[in-house]
């Protein structure tokens, strides 16, 4: 008997690497069954791409979704932190262009690294495959003369409207930048719900003057209330002068987040970020109102950790000031988390309001993204000494100015912002 289960031990040993090549091998036909990438041509991203043109040069730009993109590389890409962006060159000029992909973004991956950030585990063979896929798709450098190239850059994920240049070097060393802001699917963005041409009748659509815009915005209350409209929260500290459209371009380009919606999903990923501590870049903001309705869009600019973050509301009003909408706002910084009995959790402010406000000033003055500045009375002054309280018992103080933002449609320096001359806070 002991020498029949000795032999039935070596036996059972004898069997290991067979059966470790059994298994090597099923792993490897359930690789080759979960990796079946899509061609480019049969997912319909491009249907959402953007075309440029500067001189003889066409540069057409497309941002797959995370659902189309796991069809065309066969991987869930964004879950690696990946975002491809498809790219088609075509240079009918009589010089060749080279592709700069440093300038749509410093952080991008190159085609393999993308790809091994994807790769399966002892899958070696399915991942070389996977290598050539990436690198057979990526975009490449130079563009002849009379060509046309097309293929994917990999960058970081950015969801919402993603930003990005395109910089094209020619022979004589000349610079063409094509920018593009893509709206990507997938991202629950709040201001995507409002009807901004149905939030006020024509008739109730009132344009003014210099003096009346001071006026009007004088006059406005002091700050955001709960929806009852029976409490304060807090200041509206700043007024936003453009297009839609523009506004939303100069805070992405400068480095703020577009907000979600409040649902089940951004939920989730609120509750995990404030456990854990994650950086949730889109996470929603609490309603406050102003014109009766809670804030129309909220931009974000998060840190380490969902706890920190600079985070502003705006409001479409009735007013238009030299053609353009008039926008009421709210700014604040989010220094941390304290307990409550209304909301058991809730960001505190840092208590110096005014000087987040001063942040935004300073933040797109260096993006070259503002036309004017001017300070108006209307907050209401709440010295350190006799703070203020918002909705959630927050302590702030001010020194009662809102500041107005002339937003610029294209890159303007310092020298050529004009200060308007019509209140200067102390101390400021």
């Amino acid at each position: 008997m002991v020498v029949k289960s000795r032999k039935n031990h070596m036996r059972n040993i004898s069997n290991i690497p067979r059966l470790i090549r059994a298994g090597i091998c099923m792993l490897i036909l359930t690789g080759c069954a979960s990796y079946k990438p899509y061609a480019v041509d049969e997912v319909p991203f491009r249907a959402r791409s953007q075309t440029k043109y500067e001189g003889n040069v066409r540069v057409t730009a497309a941002v797959p979704s995370a659902k189309e993109s796991r069809k065309i590389f066969g991987v869930h890409i964004y879950r690696r932190g990946v975002q491809p962006i498809w790219l088609e060159i075509e240079n009918n000029d009589e010089e060749p262009v080279r592709f700069l992909p440093m300038g749509l973004d410093p952080d991008y991956f190159s085609a393999t690294e993308a790809a091994f950030r994807n790769h399966f585990k002892y899958l070696t063979p399915i991942n070389d495959v996977m290598n050539q896929r990436f690198y057979q798709d990526r975009q490449v450098i130079y563009i002849a003369p009379g060509s046309k190239k097309a293929g994917f850059v990999f960058t970081p994920v950015d969801e919402g409207t993603k930003e990005f240049s395109v910089d094209l070097v020619g022979e004589d060393h000349q610079i063409r930048t094509f920018t593009f802001f893509i709206n990507v699917p997938g991202l629950r963005v709040d201001h995507q719900n409002v009807d901004f041409e149905a939030l006020y009748p024509e008739d109730e659509i009132v344009s003014l003057d210099e003096e009346g815009l001071r006026k009007a915005l004088e006059g406005l209350t002091c700050c955001t209330t709960n929806k009852d409209g029976n409490a304060q929260g807090d200041p509206l500290n700043i007024v936003v002068i453009g297009e839609g459209e523009d506004i939303l371009h100069t805070f992405i380009r400068v480095g703020w987040d577009e907000t979600e919606t409040i649902y089940s999903g951004s939920a989730l990923k609120t509750t995990a970020s404030f456990l854990f501590g994650g950086r949730y870049r889109y996470s929603p903001v609490s309603g406050l109102y102003v014109f009766g309705r809670t804030q129309d869009v909220a931009f974000q600019r998060t840190r380490e950790t969902i706890h920190e973050r600079n985070h502003l509301r705006l409001w479409l009003s009735p007013w238009r000031f030299e053609n353009k909408p008039v926008w009421m706002g709210q700014i604040s910084r989010d220094i941390g988390v304290r307990f409550t009995w209304k909301t058991i959790t809730t960001h505190k402010i840092d208590p110096d309001v005014d000087e987040t406000r001063d942040f935004l000033i300073q933040d797109l003055l260096y993006a070259q993204g503002l036309e004017k500045i001017a300070f108006v009375k209307g907050v209401g002054p709440a010295p350190i000494s006799t703070p203020r309280k918002n909705l959630t018992g927050d302590p702030y103080f001010t020194d009662g100015f809102r500041v107005v933002l002339w937003v610029s449609s294209e890159l303007k320096n310092f020298e050529e912002v004009e200060l308007m001359n019509w209140e200067i806070p102390p101390e400021r």
